[in-house]
């Protein structure tokens, strides 16, 4: 059984660089939206004041002309038709403009400018002389302005894009190797560091800090095993004495209770050991190929438990595999089954390189199937032998096979161990 990690960064390494590419693609588009935008209508006021003032100086010398000679100036004509209606009737002799948005041809839109002239002739109603500032060149001009920036903007965002998925990459690749560091710890690396990290920001941070973590965690936990494994020592000793002092009891009831009692402490004191060299990596397995199936058979009769074995025969291989620590899973297997399985049957099926091993019992409880298998921690500890220990060696040996074990509840109920040898 695989402990079960925290969700890693690495499954979402391309989101993160992906959403900060799209942030930034996003800014620099409201940035330039909002450069485009103030530009163009900063030009679009400019060149409508260009063009006001440039009709009301064109009107004004064509004005000058009209007094002074009684003809009109190039563009100058009194009382055009095309004149917009607010300028037909000026109330002063000032000049008066309008934008016109018309356009006719290659004509528009325009600005005007008109002032009425003095004395009419018969006395009517002096006529209104107006000239009109074509905008057509200066409008075509700002659409070119406009088309320029856009393309300018979408070129730069272009350009910046692979710049800034670069730049979030080596971000995500920085976090990611925190994350690998931090996983590997979680999986009892306890050696795993990320290392020296480039920068002095809040990634080089976490990168020391997670280092740092295991440091202490690494120190805490040698000092945890090696005080099991000196408790576990330095009582071997005076439980081998007991041991040899049962053997001076007399015979009865008292000599058999002792016996037992003492046998359970010698094999607690041995399950010690074995768990501290295991956490240690003192051990090492001896690998020799052997038949899977004539393993597990004698690895179940070797407990003494009525249990089923079924062996497909014609798909059970040859394994390498050190076989006294293949016989010790599957035992305790066994064993832990028969204990928690309220006295169900027990079955071992054996099929391909996978051993299977279930009872039809209550199942294991959810605690143990979310965190794995803890010490000393029995599901029913009121009535249950043993010390809790033994699921624990399992999934050590297991590790030190590089076999995965599975511990689940069957769909139609009872625990069910799984173990799956590798190629």
């Amino acid at each position: 059984m695989r402990p079960r990690y925290p969700h890693r960064l690495w499954p979402a390494r391309a989101s993160l660089r992906w959403k900060i590419a799209g942030l930034a693609a996003i800014t620099a588009c409201l940035v330039v939206a909002v450069v485009g935008v103030s530009v163009h209508l900063w030009t679009a006021d400019d060149i409508r004041e260009r063009g006001e003032a440039r009709a009301v100086n064109t009107l004004y010398s064509a004005m000058d002309v009209y007094r002074r000679t009684g003809t009109l100036a190039d563009g100058a004509a009194l009382d055009p038709a095309a004149l917009p209606a607010a300028l037909r009737a000026p109330a002063d002799g000032n000049r008066h403009t309008a934008y016109d948005g018309r356009v006719e041809g290659n004509v528009g839109p325009s600005f005007w400018a008109a002032q009425r002239t003095v004395g009419g002739p018969g006395g009517s109603e002096s006529p209104v002389l107006a000239v009109q500032i074509n905008m057509s060149s200066e409008l075509h001009t700002l659409r070119r302005l406009d088309v320029t920036m856009t393309l300018a903007s979408l070129l730069a965002l272009a350009a910046a894009t692979p710049l800034t998925i670069y730049g979030a990459g080596l971000l995500a690749r920085r976090l990611r190797r925190v994350s690998q560091t931090a996983g590997r710890i979680s999986a009892g690396d306890l050696d795993a560091r990320t290392g020296p990290t480039k920068g002095h920001d809040e990634v080089a941070d976490i990168a020391a800090t997670v280092d740092l973590m295991a440091d202490s965690l690494g120190r805490r936990l040698r000092t945890e095993r090696q005080f099991t494994a000196d408790v576990a020592h330095e009582l071997r000793t005076p439980v081998g004495g007991l041991l040899a002092a049962v053997d001076l009891l007399p015979p009865g009831d008292t000599e058999d209770l002792i016996r037992a009692r003492v046998r359970d402490l010698r094999g607690l004191v041995e399950d010690l050991l074995e768990i501290s060299r295991l956490d240690a990596g003192a051990e090492q397995p001896v690998r020799a190929r052997v038949p899977l199936g004539a393993v597990v058979r004698e690895a179940v009769a070797r407990t003494g438990l009525d249990t089923a074995v079924t062996v497909h025969e014609t798909e059970t291989p040859t394994v390498e595999t050190d076989p006294r620590r293949l016989e010790r899973i599957i035992s305790n297997l066994v064993v832990n089954a028969h204990r928690h399985g309220a006295g169900t049957p027990v079955e071992v099926t054996v099929e391909g390189r996978t051993v299977a091993v279930r009872d039809h019992g209550p199942g294991f409880p959810p605690d143990l199937l979310l965190h794995g298998p803890r010490r000393f921690h029995r599901a029913t500890p009121q009535r249950a032998p043993g010390h809790g220990l033994g699921l624990t060696i399992a999934l050590g040996q297991a590790r030190l096979l590089g076999a995965d074990l599975h511990l689940t509840n069957a769909p139609t109920g009872g625990a069910l161990a799984t173990l799956h040898l590798p190629t």
